[in-house]
């Protein structure tokens, strides 16, 4: 019997390996189960190349079975080696415990806690940091081979680099973490990305060793997002897209999804939203038939931003694109200003009152006050949204917004941010 769920992630394009196709999809078919995605806390934020996993996991929470998500609080101080080519920086106790924090928060907008199948938190400091070098040595590390170990990709391609033990072990702590989930919470699958192919397959090693009975524990894997000409998905030119609002506003956010090209969109919607197949492939043919109407990017955009920044990081980040669109900046407010012209080119000139021509040529906006005077006088100038065109024009105290800064467009949507210091 088909397992609807299975079917849906294989239409999307979610499964590239499983441990045991035909064993997992009976598991699912005759109960609900508990499956975990781990998190290593590098960071105080997950970027979007994190979640693709995640919300698989949230997949399987809305069919019915529970998602336990484990923060690396303990393998996050040592470092996967996995897609790296070199050692990863040790970082302090108290840098990770900062980064699990953040990471917490960001996965509470994901995931429902609070339903009979509510996800369950966990950190693997809870077991590891109390386990001694003996006790991993005898209980664990005799129980894979080093031959086994070898034979995984991610250690094997770092040979000629060179790999720590610290790192060489990493693989057996991520085969600990899956056999006590196994044990203590009856979790019975492990989701990760393609990367983590071989850290998923010690586990279930371990799982397999330590028991006397037969296990039943399985193991899929997400293939990597890219871009349709090959290239690496979730970086812009300014680096990551991170799911802090800090790092990377809810108006920079919507703005990645939204210009998604026509030949990624479809896929993007299929991985990263909970839209249902018949919503999709309408969204299919508007891209095939009105592509000019962005149907499809907007829904995308909307669905992100929402299900990352709630309702009112989405309201904020298309009332700043539509503000920008239109040209009214005056439906801003000074912090969505900010928000929004973070990235244009700015100048800082003296803090004083200054003639509108001076200060265009100043800014180097126009290239001479012969062109300054017809950009004003043709009213292709404008401070804060409020068009001039008068030449004795003085930008003062009253264009400065928290007396700090100005934004001032040439023509259509040419942007500068004016610091005054």
């Amino acid at each position: 019997m088909t397992n609807l769920l299975l079917e849906d992630l294989q239409w999307r394009g979610l499964l590239y390996q499983q441990t045991d196709a035909e064993g997992m999809e009976k598991l699912l078919n005759e109960e609900s189960v508990s499956l975990y995605c781990g998190v290593d806390p590098t960071a105080d934020s997950m970027h979007i190349g994190h979640i693709v996993p995640l919300l698989t996991l949230r997949r399987f929470q809305m069919a019915g079975h529970q998602p336990i998500l484990l923060i690396g609080g303990a393998t996050g101080m040592i470092g996967d080696p996995s897609g790296r080519s070199e050692e990863r920086q040790l970082q302090t106790v108290e840098q990770v415990e900062k980064n699990v924090q953040g990471i917490k928060k960001q996965l509470e907008r994901i995931f429902d806690f609070n339903s009979e199948n509510g996800a369950k938190l966990a950190n693997n400091r809870d077991w590891i940091g109390s386990m001694n070098t003996i006790e991993f040595l005898r209980d664990y590390g005799k129980l894979i081979n080093v031959n086994y170990m070898l034979g995984k990709d991610t250690i094997s391609s770092r040979l000629d680099t060179g790999l720590s033990f610290t790192e060489f072990a990493y693989t057996i702590i991520q085969g600990i973490d899956f056999n006590h989930l196994y044990d203590n919470f009856n979790c019975r699958i492990q989701v990760g990305g393609s990367d983590q192919w071989g850290n998923i397959t010690t586990g279930l090693e371990v799982i397999r060793k330590t028991h006397e009975e037969e296990t039943k524990a399985f193991g899929i894997t997400i293939p990597l997002v890219t871009k349709a000409d090959g290239t690496k998905f979730g970086k812009t030119a300014g680096g990551a897209v991170w799911l802090d609002a800090e790092k990377t506003s809810p108006y920079e956010f919507y703005q990645f999804w939204i210009n998604a090209a026509d030949s990624d969109v479809v896929k993007y919607l299929k991985i990263f939203t909970f839209l249902s197949r018949e919503e999709i492939e309408a969204l299919e043919t508007a891209v095939e038939t009105e592509p000019h109407l962005r149907k499809a990017q907007k829904a995308l955009a909307a669905e992100m931003t929402k299900l990352i920044h709630g309702a009112e990081g989405l309201e904020q980040a298309i009332r700043i694109t539509e503000a920008l669109f239109s040209g009214d900046l005056k439906a801003l407010s000074v912090e969505e200003m900010k928000v929004a012209f973070s990235g244009v080119p700015s100048v800082e000139i003296a803090k004083e009152d200054h003639n509108i021509v001076d200060l265009i040529v100043e800014a180097k906006i126009s290239s001479s006050k012969r062109q300054a005077r017809e950009d004003v006088t043709n009213g292709a100038i404008s401070i804060n949204g409020e068009k001039i065109t008068d030449l004795a024009y003085t930008v003062d105290a009253k264009d400065r917004l928290e007396d700090a800064f100005a934004i001032v467009r040439r023509g259509k949507k040419k942007y500068h941010m004016v610091k005054f210091n």
